[in-house]
């Protein structure tokens, strides 16, 4: 590992969140080193999502917080995390179905823009220019994922794996230093599967720290670096791969061994 993977990118303090009478989250605390892909893992209703989605804006934690790229991460909207460079797919895949893939990536890389609203209403030569150095960021990136031949689609006419390979194209727009997999392989095949994972991996190695909530167990295994578990609500481990396969607690949580 080089010293610059083992710099920690984000920092989880105690995350506390609670639904009335329901712990969602009990004070959980882990690290995400820059540059490795992080696993979380845990059955169903363990708090995946939940620690998501405080992360990205979506809730506001009840207790504890976070450190992201050494200053406290304030996110109390999606957007805000987006510009702190922070970027999320969904289990349910939320593309715009009706703008074609070109669009869909173009919109995520208007976070990224410098115009605003003033520019774009006047059609300034500067605005003209970062339109068209958009348009062909986001032609690179479909490229990136492999779908440059369906640009011109409506995303609800792609498949499944297209749709979810846009949804990563379209977060990579934003320029994130961590990229949050929410079940990307959920509803996949084998095949989908085998290439979500060279993707994946690509991104790691062209410089984007992952953090990856999957159900399969195979991949994350086989693709992180480390990985948490949780069971309700809270942190059973934080360690390589091969020690949370073996630890009898993981077992009895989810493995099912």
């Amino acid at each position: 590992m080089s010293k610059a993977m083992g710099e920690v990118l984000l920092e989880a303090n105690a995350v506390a969140k609670h639904f009335g009478g329901v712990k969602a989250l009990r004070d959980v605390s882990l690290t995400i080193r820059r540059g490795e892909v992080y696993g979380l893992i845990g059955p169903n209703g363990a708090g995946k999502t939940t620690f998501f989605n405080c992360m990205t804006g979506l809730y506001v934690p009840d207790g504890g917080g976070f450190m992201f790229n050494g200053a406290p991460l304030v996110a109390d909207a999606p957007h805000q995390a987006a510009e702190r460079g922070i970027a999320r797919t969904f289990q349910n895949i939320r593309l715009f179905g009706n703008m074609t893939a070109l669009e869909n990536v173009m919109v995520g890389r208007h976070v990224r823009t410098r115009a605003g609203v003033l520019g774009a209403m006047l059609n300034t030569a500067a605005t003209r220019a970062e339109e068209v150095a958009i348009r062909q960021r986001a032609i690179d990136l479909l490229h990136y994922v492999r779908i440059e031949d369906r640009a011109n689609d409506l995303a609800k006419n792609l498949s499944y794996g297209d749709q979810r390979r846009l949804e990563i194209a379209r977060a990579l727009a934003t320029e994130p230093k961590l990229l949050c997999l929410d079940e990307p392989a959920a509803g996949m095949n084998a095949t989908e599967t085998a290439e979500l994972r060279e993707l994946i991996e690509g991104i790691r190695r062209d410089g984007t720290t992952i953090l990856l909530i999957e159900h399969d167990v195979k991949l994350v295994m086989g693709l992180c670096d480390r990985v948490a578990v949780l069971d309700y609500g809270a942190l059973v481990i934080e360690d390589v791969p091969a020690v949370v396969q073996k630890d009898q607690r993981v077992i009895e949580a989810y493995l099912g061994a």
